[in-house]
């Protein structure tokens, strides 16, 4: 099928009432644009699973604070199209604003308490921001399955419990984080570090590789892993950390210690320079 760019509500329901009525089911990959190798690990996701992938371009402005870089995020509308074009997407939904908040963009979807937690203290509107936009997508796309990256791994479960309490008609899949080859988790902000804060910036995987071995290593006191972590972390004096924690990814309260057989999720969060990177290492401890 021919790449469609469809920019209003209407006609995008129109085409997948169409698409449906003849037995497709369809894969929907949000995005906010500027498009990288992360994002399409999700395409290629959902069209080796789905009939139709749809991958919808749109920069929400209710997830940016109001120090943040919502102005500044990278566009490239373009160069977005050219790249679903080139990996299989079916139809780039592009909508302006009006199409997506016709009322005015305002927050009606609260994200929770659990959003309340470390992405959201730094960023106290964020999720509430996410969980808005994604619902409306949502509705608008209908019976679907979605494809988020695990790197914005707080995001991911969030989506997941908005779309169980609202009882939305939709399978949210969770992909692997896509990675540099020294580990750097794929970011449209990475395009915001220098030379000297790139070369560091690698650190924050390492500091979590680190904790994950000594768990996976035995070690059960996990003050002692995000010390480590933190030792890593130190070495790389432009790293202004925000946060060093393991938790529990079911309700992401903070572990102390950890049984043999438990699931938990290491993250970490920093500054370098312009680029606030988040990122995340999920273990099986043995």
């Amino acid at each position: 099928m021919r790449l469609q760019i469809i920019e209003t509500v209407a006609d995008l329901s129109d085409r997948l009432s169409d698409l449906r009525a003849q037995g497709a089911n369809i894969g929907f990959v949000p995005t906010m644009g500027s498009l990288h190798a992360g994002h399409v690990s999700l395409v290629e996701a959902s069209v080796a699973e789905n009939d139709t992938t749809v991958l919808s371009i749109f920069v929400n402005p209710l997830q940016f604070s109001p120090d943040e870089d919502f102005d500044n995020y990278p566009r490239n509308i373009q160069a977005d199209i050219a790249c679903s074009k080139r990996h299989g997407v079916d139809i780039v939904f592009n909508p302006p604003p009006s199409e997506v908040f016709p009322a005015g963009a305002e927050i009606d979807v609260k994200a929770g308490e659990f959003a309340r937690l470390f992405e959201g203290i730094y960023r106290p509107t964020h999720f509430d921001g996410v969980a808005t936009v994604v619902a409306r997508l949502f509705r608008i796309l209908g019976d679907c399955s979605a494809y988020f990256g695990e790197k914005d791994f707080q995001q991911l479960v969030v989506v997941q419990k908005m779309v169980s309490n609202l009882s939305l008609p939709v399978a949210v899949v969770g992909c692997p984080t896509v990675r540099e080859l020294d580990g750097l988790a794929l970011s449209s902000r990475n395009v915001y570090l220098d030379r000297d804060e790139r070369s560091q910036a690698s650190f924050l995987y390492k500091s979590l590789r680190t904790g994950a071995s000594l768990v996976e290593e035995g070690e059960r006191e996990l003050r002692t892993v995000i010390a480590k972590m933190g030792a890593v972390l130190a070495q790389a004096p432009l790293a202004d950390v925000e946060y060093l924690a393991v938790v529990d990814p079911e309700t992401f309260l903070e572990l102390n210690h950890v049984e043999a057989g438990s699931k938990i999720r290491l993250l970490a969060a920093a500054r370098f320079g312009r680029a606030r990177l988040i990122d995340n290492v999920g273990v099986v401890t043995r």
